[in-house]
């Protein structure tokens, strides 16, 4: 039996360690626990949150700190405590529950389980007493414990009812699969009619900034020349980037706004909404040559380099929304600091940038600047950036949020990704040299070959999940995009195989979250649902894709094809949710390999390539007199003169001698 004491001191999540002095007896999700609540046969209060989240944070002062409320949780239950960022497919799992029966989720999650795991009640945050119309945490917990004494087996029966609901809703039977095309452009037209025209994002508060139906809107506008998808993407982002969601002085985007308009930020910043908005704006910056775009590429860099680098080299997972437990404390101005630091020219500053103060927010005004949204002349944004600068100086004298350092392997795979997207764009080699860095740090986390899910110092958390094998492959191939490293390549085909090994299903036709020898899972899902970032599923299919297509590997093409094919079948049987496995399986049929023959010593085509960015465009570098390359159709690659092959799907176009025909070729 476990020691009836809080049990979470040795464990490494930082959101962990956080209640490690709760008076709570909290033991982290183990088979130890559940096998503890089924010898004392109590029911399992399960808390499931993460570092940076407010909510979580008041909670706990509230309740979980409070030796009263902490004497009842521990007479009545199992309390059980879970980073959803170690583990997000109990987050998943439990959310879903919480889903099912017509609550609204969101976290602090609370779920009340039976001694076996399953679900039977839940909600989010609850106030010590009742207030905000909702009942107080101790009087929910009364409640449990009568209905548990009382009405047990009634419990027991409506759990087993709720846990096979949320099985057949996560790992869903497939469908007939529609076409990944239809999918998209019908898709790509609902999200569009939710667009705020006047603000960007998605009508209505809160704004998040919601990157996979911005990245649906951005694939169809470019697969179909739909210009009116493409400026959704582009005003969107404007609109944010301008805001005070956005980090003027450091760099970097808050994970959502609480009002319509961008303007006052919930202050976390969190490196998977960090790094979807790099990539995305490499794309749109890309195409449309806005500056505002580019300065904003290079603060955003700038922070993830300056404020998230862990020593190795990898990426911390998020900063905290809180300071000395006041949220923003760090983040805003009064007009009088700001006179203090900038001086006599405080007031041009005024011009371009807003102090905002809203009605229903108390603390010192909020930086943005939506008067002045559009880059001005480069003097003028120089001269706005050295004025930031100062009050970044001043601003890291304050007392900071605290920053989960834990490295997630997938977030990581996704910023090194934007990292090398970034660094060719804006021919930034120390940007593809942190991002090679961080590849290795993850790299030599690996025991026996499989990766870790979470590293923290000289602890890392086996197995990982479908999500971080998929996020290194695509790491893997990005960064062999910017480098021509087969060793890259080679990796990564080691991590399919790993990938295949343990998170294939017994039919062959896609993955699991959760590895087959993960041994307190209460169900395996498929990780088919969006969150902030695309669906383990979507991760997978676009991870194959890149790899498929660089390497032609037949057997992988037609792994990637029936995973595809079998997620858009379970995709048509979810309503919502799905926009990263339709984006994934869009991309998976439209793949665009590119290979260029340079001459040695020299670059011809690189620089268009590199300045072209493109989701569906997998590239490779050979030099004149190279080896022997062939392509789709059986298509032969001349490598004794310079020349650039463009592929899409099957079918190879002549190749292109000339830079400015690739160039024109890459922006059709």
């Amino acid at each position: 039996m476990l020691p009836a004491r809080n049990l979470l001191a040795e464990e490494t999540s930082p959101y962990l360690q956080q209640h490690r002095d709760n008076p709570v007896h909290w033991r982290a999700w183990s088979p130890e626990a559940l096998a503890e609540a089924q010898a004392l046969d109590r029911p399992i209060l399960l808390s499931i949150g993460y570092a940076a989240c407010h909510w979580c944070h008041v909670m706990a002062h509230e309740s979980f700190e409070n030796d009263a409320v902490a004497a009842v949780m521990n007479r009545l239950f199992i309390n059980i405590k879970v980073d959803r960022e170690e583990r997000p497919e109990i987050d998943q799992i439990y959310m879903a529950a919480l889903a099912a029966t017509g609550e609204q989720g969101g976290w602090p999650l609370t779920m009340f389980l039976t001694p076996d795991g399953s679900p039977f009640w839940g909600g989010t945050y609850f106030p010590p007493e009742p207030r905000f119309g909702r009942p107080g945490f101790v009087q929910v917990l009364q409640a449990i414990d009568a209905a548990w004494r009382e009405k047990r087996h009634e419990l027991t029966k409506s759990a087993g009812n709720l846990k096979a609901h949320v099985q057949a809703s996560l790992a869903p039977p497939p469908g007939e699969p529609p076409e990944p095309d239809a999918m998209l452009r019908d898709l790509a037209a609902r999200v569009h009619g939710m667009i705020d025209p006047a603000l960007g994002g998605l009508r209505g508060a809160p704004k998040f900034p919601n990157a996979p139906f911005m990245k649906i809107l951005w694939l169809d506008g470019i697969q179909h020349g739909d210009r009116t998808r493409i400026e959704a993407v582009a005003d969107s982002l404007r609109h944010m980037l301008s805001g005070g969601i956005y980090d003027h002085v450091g760099g970097g985007l808050a994970r959502y706004a609480v009002d319509d308009r961008w303007v006052v930020p919930h202050f976390e910043k969190m490196l998977y909404d960090n790094a979807q908005l790099l990539q995305l704006l490499c794309w749109v910056y890309a195409r449309t040559h806005d500056q505002l775009f580019r300065i904003r590429i290079e603060e955003t860099v700038d922070w993830l380099l300056r404020e998230m680098r862990v020593d190795g080299g990898g990426f911390a997972s998020s900063l905290d929304a809180d300071t000395d437990g006041e949220e923003g404390k760090t983040y805003v101005w009064s007009r009088q600091e700001l006179g203090e630091v900038l001086g006599s020219e405080a007031g041009a500053f005024l011009d371009v940038f807003t102090l905002e103060k809203p009605a229903d927010w108390h603390r010192d005004p909020i930086l943005h600047r939506l008067n002045h949204p559009a880059a001005t002349d480069p003097a003028s944004e120089t001269r706005m950036r050295t004025l930031l600068d100062r009050l970044l100086v001043a601003r890291q004298a304050r007392p900071q949020p605290g920053r989960d350092d834990k490295l997630l392997v997938d977030w990581n795979g996704m910023t090194i990704t934007a990292l090398a997207t970034a660094g060719r764009l804006l021919d930034r080699p120390d940007w593809t040299q942190a991002a090679r860095t961080a590849f290795r740090f993850v790299c030599e986390s690996m025991e026996n070959g499989r990766l870790p899910h979470s590293i923290r110092g000289d602890k890392q958390l086996f197995p990982a999940l479908s999500s971080d094998y998929a996020a290194m492959i695509s790491a893997a191939t990005a960064l062999y995009g910017a480098t021509s490293d087969d060793a890259l390549l080679q990796q990564a085909r080691k991590w399919a195989g790993q990938l295949q090994r343990w998170h294939q299903d017994k039919a062959g036709s896609g993955f699991y979250m959760s590895a087959s020898d993960s041994g307190d899972v209460p169900m395996r899902i498929r990780g088919d649902v969006d969150e902030a970032i695309p669906s383990a599923t979507s991760q997978v299919i676009e991870a194959l894709a890149a790899l498929a297509t660089l390497t032609g590997d037949e057997e992988m093409t037609g792994l990637l094809h029936e995973t595809a094919r079998t997620a858009l079948g379970r995709a048509a049987r979810q309503p919502y949710g799905q926009a990263g496995t339709v984006h994934a399986a869009s991309v998976a049929v439209s793949a665009r390999k590119l290979v260029m023959v340079e001459p040695a010593g020299s670059v011809v085509f690189i620089p268009v390539a590199n300045r072209n960015p493109d989701p569906r465009r997998f590239d490779s570098v050979v030099s004149t007199g190279g080896e022997k390359v062939t392509l789709p159709g059986d298509v032969v690659v001349d490598t004794t003169r310079p020349a650039a092959y463009l592929c899409i799907g099957q079918t190879c176009l002549p190749p292109f001698t000339e830079p400015s025909a690739l160039e024109e070729a890459l922006r059709e």
